[in-house]
């Protein structure tokens, strides 16, 4: 097994019979990110997995008895299924799915949202699976240039956009230094939100729960 330092740009570079689709700087990203997680047994869930690529890629990098959970929309997705894995198939946007899902395989240490890339869906996602990960854990969003396509219900500013959604959660993260009770009040997320790290089209989001 790689060292925690290029475990993932490492593994970017190797050939696979199931491609891996991620753009290339995550893995340095990762790499920095998530070294302290390495080897640690976790329950995991990542959304989205197209080829399958992405199933051994995480199983290795976690403790051989962590709880890894996929999903997809794709029936298909089932079949590259891998011991010490378990594919669900649903629709992100699909709350009652999503909760059942937390309920089989959460509370989470971390979740990768890599699935629709729909800004709608990527809202929904967080907001349902949030409260399924565990205090200390990561949200992680790829690919949110997506929140600049307006095929995908983004664009420029556009209000309904994920990057617009992250946005506002640093101002709900603040809040709790509000002089404005009325115009700016304390949000739930003030107490629960620790941090949120801005990549290239790759936003993290760490839960860190504080007393009221």
């Amino acid at each position: 097994m790689s060292s925690t330092r290029n475990y993932f740009t490492n593994y970017m570079g190797r050939t696979d019979d199931k491609p891996l689709y991620k753009m290339a700087h995550y893995a340095g990203v990762y790499d920095n990110k998530l070294g302290p997680w390495m080897g640690k047994k976790v329950n995991f869930l990542e959304i989205g997995v197209f080829k399958g690529g992405s199933l051994r890629m995480w199983r290795d990098f976690f403790a051989p008895d962590s709880k890894l959970t996929f999903m997809d929309i794709d029936p298909n997705c089932k079949s590259l299924e891998i011991p010490g894995t378990n594919v669900r198939i649903g629709d992100q946007s699909n709350v009652p799915f999503l909760l059942e899902t937390a309920q089989e395989g959460g509370p989470f240490d971390i979740i990768v949202d890599d699935g629709s890339h729909m800004c709608d869906h990527q809202i929904v996602s967080f907001q349902t699976l949030w409260p399924h990960l565990k205090n200390g854990g990561l949200y992680i969003v790829e690919d949110v240039h997506s929140s600049y396509w307006p095929g995908f219900m983004g664009g420029y500013r556009a209000p309904g956009s994920f990057i617009e959604f992250a946005k506002d959660l640093i101002d709900r993260m603040h809040s709790w230094y509000t002089e404005d009770d009325a115009g700016f009040p304390l949000h739930q997320m003030a107490r629960e939100l620790g941090s949120i790290s801005f990549h290239d089209s790759l936003i993290f989001f760490q839960k860190e729960l504080k007393q009221p």
